[in-house]
């Protein structure tokens, strides 16, 4: 099975009160991400992730954005 593309969708610009505007994470949110190993780990970091983005705003760009991420590697969007 091919690994979980990180939520990461390049943008990569820390506005928000240190938040990403493209994908909400924070530094430490993005490393922590590079950290988990197993699938149901960075499954559960995507729901979090979401919700985090809908209790914030302005985030409905991500899912899109992270959807082609998948499929350009291959891997069904968990999310």
């Amino acid at each position: 099975m091919s690994k979980i593309p990180s939520p990461c969708i390049d943008v990569c610009k820390f506005k928000r009160d240190g938040h990403c505007i493209g994908c909400s994470m924070t530094k430490a949110q993005k490393s922590m991400f590079k950290k988990l190993k197993k699938e149901t780990h960075q499954k559960a970091f995507l729901d979090l992730l979401v919700h985090q983005q809908n209790d914030m705003g302005k985030y409905r760009h991500w899912i899109e954005a992270y959807r082609k991420r998948c499929d350009k590697k291959g891997v069904k969007a968990p999310v």
